[in-house]
């Protein structure tokens, strides 16, 4: 195929991907690169924590061909979220505790995977030629920010984040895998210049050094992925997150270009995606009250549940220990004297502190 239907063909791609609803799309190359490679390499340095399945499929993640074979074009997509605007939050609110602010109404798994697969259907339907695809939404062996950068999307930044210039890095990633020839589109550039801001911020000191994420030590890790006990040296630097960490893009400089609210949704995505208002600042008092059917209740159709009902109480028992508040001793001494050794041995700790 020429360059010029090549071209025309991406064009045709792209237009399809806003019109669906994404803020932005870009196309590149599925060959390895030094830039998958490395997952290995940060595999193999322990950084990945208890996360075993990135291990187990590593050589995919490593080169898609060997997740899709015949794969000639990845169509990387993007949406941007808001974070909570200031008025939503509870700041009268006893012992609250916070959560990512990527907790939407809607988990954004399910809000992305939908137009990421009409998107797949309308690109089978583009050509006469059999055309396969496959999408991903963080739920496969797809190095997503590794291919955003490529296909200009932005730059991997020193928190690893994708940073677009003028939506910052408060951005969903869907990755389309595509049997179709398209126009590649250029690489970003990386503009985080001097700044260290997101490094420094760390109160874990996650990072290795700029662009390296030690997982292990992130917060989001540990209150998300993590099954296991939170290390008693990192609990108090957790502070009151109990799902997730905003830490390093906070204090991001590019981060404060886009206002709340200032992008169109003409189908309506972004607005299946704002702070779900039964968690935003959640007090610790009515987390801590809750058994498995109540929790179950208030986390559906919420990104909330990856941590189940186990490693929410976990957390909040944590949180409850920074909180410095007395009168959540009632709570926390229930899990105390519970059957369950983990959250008991949290539950101790955090009665000491408080």
């Amino acid at each position: 195929m020429g360059d010029d239907a090549k071209r025309e063909r991406a064009g045709r791609v792209k237009a399809l991907a806003l019109a669906l609803g994404f803020d932005r799309v870009g196309i590149c190359s599925p060959e390895p690169s030094a830039e998958t490679r490395f997952v290995r390499e940060w595999v193999d340095r322990g950084y990945a924590g208890t996360m075993g399945y990135i291990g187990r499929r590593v050589d995919e993640r490593e080169d898609p061909s060997l997740l899709m074979p015949g794969v000639r074009s990845m169509v990387v997509v993007g949406l941007a979220y808001d974070p909570p605007r200031p008025e939503s939050e509870s700041p009268s609110a006893r012992s609250p505790m916070r959560v990512a602010s990527y907790v939407g109404v809607e988990d954004y798994h399910d809000v992305m995977l939908e137009p990421l697969q009409a998107l797949g259907t309308a690109l089978e339907a583009m050509d006469p030629e059999a055309v396969e695809t496959r999408g991903y939404v963080d739920t496969g062996p797809v190095l997503e920010r590794v291919f955003a950068a490529r296909a200009g999307l932005g730059w991997q930044a020193k928190n690893t984040c994708i940073i677009d210039r003028k939506l910052g890095s408060r951005m969903f990633l869907g990755v389309l895998l595509c049997s179709l020839e398209l126009d590649f589109d250029e690489p970003a550039s990386d503009h985080c210049g001097t700044c260290r801001a997101c490094l420094d911020a760390c109160p874990t000191d996650a990072f290795e050094g700029p662009y390296v994420l030690n997982a292990s030590r992130c917060i989001s890790y540990t209150t998300i992925e993590s099954r296991e006990g939170i290390e008693p040296s990192l609990r108090a630097d957790h502070g009151d997150w109990a799902f997730g960490c905003d830490i390093c893009q906070d204090v991001c400089p590019w981060n404060r270009r886009r206002r709340a609210g200032d992008l169109p949704d003409p189908l309506g995505l972004r607005a299946r995606l704002v702070p779900d208002p039964r968690w935003v600042r959640a007090e610790l008092d009515w987390v801590l009250s809750l058994d498995e059917e109540a929790w179950r209740e208030s986390t559906r159709g919420s990104a909330i549940r990856r941590t189940r009902y186990r490693g929410l109480m976990r957390n909040a028992l944590v949180a409850a220990g920074n909180s410095g508040d007395p009168g959540l001793k009632a709570r926390v001494q229930v899990f105390a004297d519970g059957e369950d050794a983990l959250l008991a041995e949290h539950a101790r700790w955090a009665l000491e502190r408080l």
